[in-house]
């Protein structure tokens, strides 16, 4: 027998539609490129939303045709999250971070047939525009006083121009919560990006899951200043929880140094940020160097990668700012465990509850991991005990199913039930009470004579050292060993540091032959689109280094 409830699809456009109802004079704070504080409130913007998704309409683009976006995180760029998702059309976040070469395969890839771009990649915009095969329209996200003069791209029409040619009258069209919404592609670290689609329903259901106390704990107290990009995994949901909650968004433009987000911390009141280790770390220069103190701001979000547990003490000891761990991937929309403690661990001593909260955390519900044996073909689930190391895999209703076009084929991993588990390429444990710990990256995990070293362990030890900024370990190859621990460091300005020295500070903290065998000393440790370290890169400029020393 079914039940008897009214049958409401999960759509994004219902998201604003409730913000503007229940929450419409809350602030969306936007610093633009064009170098001012622009102020609006959910109403204004659920009116402009329309309005866009009516010019959208007027371009040609029909239902399922994908549109796409190289933009920072702003007003403009949120008023096309829901116009384009909330009209039938599909979202399309281009990294600008990206090469060109990598831009133009994406965007032919996705079959894009608009382009929405802020004024900062001009530049980009001119070395693509004649090369990408199915875009027709470009619109610079600015307004008329601001157009650029450029030769390089015919027709560009403005942004604020489109929105003046419409008025707001427009419903919401309802249609199957399972369409697809917005595309977004994995980095491309090892071979070419590959697109996840996610559906209306599944970005709802994330967004509530976000939202939860255990999760990111978002609510209409908060004032929400999302540095992860918005060009990356949909700024891990935040636009959408901001509406579902009633928070204040706050929008830091292309203004991502410390200075910069400091002064907008502070103006704005910002109780709550996200972002990844890296923008953090000039963060927390720029307020030591000035002796600055927070004086709102009282968590945030890191992932990503991995958080050095000597950032999190910082933050927590200095400024009274709670660092939430958490973890997730593209193909998971992206947010998939919180480092969230449980009530039994509110009274352990500091270093007890650090740990805990070092950890990638608790799965939030809707996901479902485990951890399987890394030479075990029977894929036999490990046992939660915080020592069983194994292959991560996880499933859930906002985790991808197969790629955009299926390339690569099925990725997910079939269970004795014949149940499908996607394969995260994680090298995790996970504790009796649900804490799922990264050990390293399946691709980066260390095989010394048969033994696995997790590099991720070595790096937060060697970024605890106070003279270091950065640490990347990488596997070298070794004559006797296979392979064996090689660190590279970039050390902090003006600091003297030598090998033997960081070499010392691992002592007593790991068991010995985990101990790296050499130091690499280096101005710059390579960065991916999305912040994360290039280790393949490392890997091969550096893979080869303790043969050579002998």
């Amino acid at each position: 027998m079914n039940g008897l409830m009214m049958q409401q699809p999960l759509l994004i456009s219902s998201l604003l539609v409730h913000a503007e109802r229940h929450h419409g004079d809350q602030e969306v704070v936007s610093r633009r490129v064009e170098g001012d504080i622009h102020r609006c409130t959910f109403r204004e913007m659920a009116a402009r939303s329309r309005r866009m998704a009516k010019a959208i309409a007027a371009l040609g683009v029909q239902p399922g045709q994908r549109v796409a976006t190289l933009a920072w995180n702003g007003y403009r760029h949120m008023e096309l999250y829901y116009a384009v998702s909330g009209s039938g059309a599909v979202l399309h976040t281009l990294n600008p971070r990206l090469h060109p070469d990598q831009v133009v395969y994406i965007a032919d890839h996705a079959e894009d047939q608009v382009l929405f771009f802020d004024l900062t990649f001009l530049p980009l915009i001119e070395a693509i525009a004649g090369r990408v095969k199915t875009i027709k329209t470009f619109v610079a996200m600015t307004d008329r006083a601001h157009m650029p003069a450029t030769s390089k791209i015919e027709n560009l029409l403005c942004f604020e121009d489109l929105l003046a040619a419409q008025d707001d009258h427009f419903d919401w069209p309802v249609f199957d919560e399972n369409l697809a919404s917005s595309l977004c592609y994995t980095s491309g670290t090892t071979g070419n990006p590959k697109g996840v689609l996610y559906s209306h329903r599944s970005t709802v259901l994330h967004t509530f899951a976000i939202a939860l106390p255990d999760a990111l704990n978002c609510s209409a107290r908060d004032v929400i200043l999302p540095v992860v990009p918005m060009f990356h995994v949909n700024a891990w949901g935040l636009p959408y929880a901001a509406c579902m909650t009633g928070a204040k968004l706050v929008f830091p433009g292309p203004g991502l140094d410390g200075k910069s987000l400091y002064e907008l911390f502070e103006t704005e009141r910002v109780t709550m940020s996200a972002g990844v280790p890296t923008v953090w770390q000039g963060l927390l220069a720029y307020v030591e160097a000035n002796d600055l103190k927070f004086s709102t701001m009282r968590r945030t979000v890191i992932g990503g990668s991995a958080c050095p547990p000597a950032m999190m003490l910082a933050f927590e000891e200095r400024y009274n700012v709670q660092v939430l761990h958490a973890w997730g991937m593209t193909e998971m929309s992206p947010v998939g465990t919180a480092a969230v403690i449980k009530g039994k661990h509110v009274g352990l001593p500091q270093a007890q509850r650090l740990a805990v909260q070092s950890t990638q955390g608790r799965a939030v519900y809707g996901v479902d991991m485990k951890i399987v044996g890394q030479d075990d073909e029977s894929g036999a689930e490990l046992p939660w005990d915080g020592k069983a190391s194994g292959e991560l895999l996880v499933r859930g209703p906002w985790i991808i199913s197969t790629y955009f076009k299926s390339e690569g084929g099925d990725p997910l991993v079939p269970d004795a039930h014949g149940q499908g588990w996607f394969p995260t390429g994680d090298v995790a444990t996970i504790d009796a009470d649900g804490f799922m710990h990264i050990t390293d990256r399946s691709k980066d995990v260390i095989k010394s004579g048969g033994e696995w070293i997790g590099s991720i362990d070595l790096e937060n030890i060697a970024m605890a050292h106070p003279k270091v900024m950065m640490a990347a370990c990488i596997a070298a190859a070794h004559a006797k060993w296979d392979e064996r621990p090689l660190l590279i460091v970039v050390k902090k300005a003006g600091a003297e540091l030598t090998r033997d020295e960081l070499l010392a500070f691992f002592e007593g903290r790991i068991a010995k032959w985990w101990t790296p065998d050499d130091v690499v000393f280096v101005d710059a440790i390579p960065l991916g689109a999305t912040g994360k370290m290039l280790k393949n890169r490392l890997r091969e400029q550096y893979g080869k280094h303790l043969l050579a020393q002998g």
